[in-house]
């Protein structure tokens, strides 16, 4: 149940229901903070079993944002947005334009992008309501799909982690259980299946394993719950969230967890818990930054370099928060908070929430 409290205690700034019952739209955005700029975050379609459910999960993954913006370097804030519904069976021209209409309608203050079951063509048909989205086709001036550049970041933070553990940022000859095989995950296999590593995969998707084995030859497959159990260097999951949790964590046999999926520790003990079994943990909101500092690049004018230079300072920032995480004997992921929430308290003192218009921001971009 959402309630006025918990918004306080989790400091978001608005929650958001928009309905449109002639196109079965149901959905939920999120704004966490705009101290650093207008809430950006991606949109994704689920069949979640309650509103509650969707609640929980729209407030987690926008405070997620707001500390993966903070602790990249962006001037951006954190949002989420997500849609209710079967994305095999509720996706429609209608329902994407009408979540444009209402998105348009929050004037700036939040900025959405693909994200789980939300494809390039989704994004497209909210484009043609509104100029506050990011990840459009490249022939309409946007940056496409982000996944590769998610994707990116995550190998990144995965040499940066070997680097760590092993004295060698080389994947190659290296064991990586990776938990789902969506678009993230499959460009994250086929770089790894490159660099020589061995792959162990999981997905409850027969079509995303098929696509999955067409760049990465070779891979073992082992069922959905078996993957805590690989033998491995690196767990990598790049699915849902919350997989670090009560019942894994005990289970797991890597030496490293670094994966795409947002929120993956359950609760923050069990950060605290992988410590104590001396398992690295790659922050989630750091690695798998990349696409989110790809669609940045939008504001100002989008150029594959550009977006490949900034996704490959993910590497040294991840080496920078573990060298803070053994200073001071914390846990990552209270490292990484450190970093975020400082930047944040310092801009809160010299500026207030961002409160509108973000058309400026796209001056050579047109809705469709």
């Amino acid at each position: 149940m959402l309630t006025f409290d918990k918004l306080y205690s989790q400091g978001h700034e608005e929650v958001v229901f928009f309905s449109d019952p002639s196109c079965n739209l149901k959905a939920i955005i999120a704004i966490h903070d705009t101290t650093l700029g207008p809430a950006l975050g991606g949109t994704r379609m689920w069949p979640y079993k309650s509103e509650d459910e969707a609640i929980e999960d729209v407030l987690r993954l926008s405070r997620g944002m707001t500390y993966k913006a903070a602790v990249s370097g962006l001037n951006l804030g954190g949002g989420k947005a997500v849609i209710i519904g079967d994305p095999e069976r509720d996706k429609s021209e209608a329902l994407f334009r009408s979540y444009g209409q209402y998105l348009e309608s929050l004037n700036g203050r939040y900025i959405t992008a693909e994200d789980v079951n939300i494809g390039v063509e989704d994004i497209e048909h909210v484009f043609t309501e509104t100029n506050n989205v990011t990840g459009v086709a490249k022939m309409h001036g946007g940056s496409g799909n982000p996944s590769p550049y998610t994707a990116h970041g995550v190998f990144r933070g995965m040499e940066a982690s070997c680097q760590k553990v092993f004295g060698s940022r080389s994947l190659k000859n290296k064991v990586v259980a990776l938990q789902g095989a969506g678009s993230v995950g499959r460009y994250l296999g086929e770089r790894l299946h490159k660099e020589g590593a061995k792959i162990f995969l999981s997905d409850i998707s027969e079509k995303n394993i098929e696509l999955f084995r067409e760049v990465a030859p070779g891979v073992e497959l082992v069922g959905v719950d078996e993957i805590y159990d690989v033998d491995c260097d690196i767990y990598a999951p790049c699915a849902l969230g919350a997989t670090v949790n009560d019942q894994t964590i005990g289970r797991l046999k890597s030496k490293i967890v670094c994966g795409a999926a947002n929120n993956q520790l359950a609760e923050d003990r069990h950060g605290d818990e992988l410590k104590e079994r001396n398992i690295l943990y790659a922050p989630d909101y750091l690695i798998n930054a990349g696409g989110l500092m790809n669609v940045s690049i939008e504001f100002e004018g989008w150029s594959e370099d550009k977006a490949t230079r900034m996704v490959d300072t993910i590497y040294n920032t991840t080496l920078k928060i573990y060298k803070i995480a053994d200073e001071q004997n914390i846990p990552v992921y209270q490292a990484t908070d450190i970093l975020a929430e400082s930047r944040i308290e310092s801009i809160k003192k010299i500026k207030g929430h961002y409160l509108g218009n973000l058309g400026h921001r796209f001056p050579g971009r047109k809705k469709r």
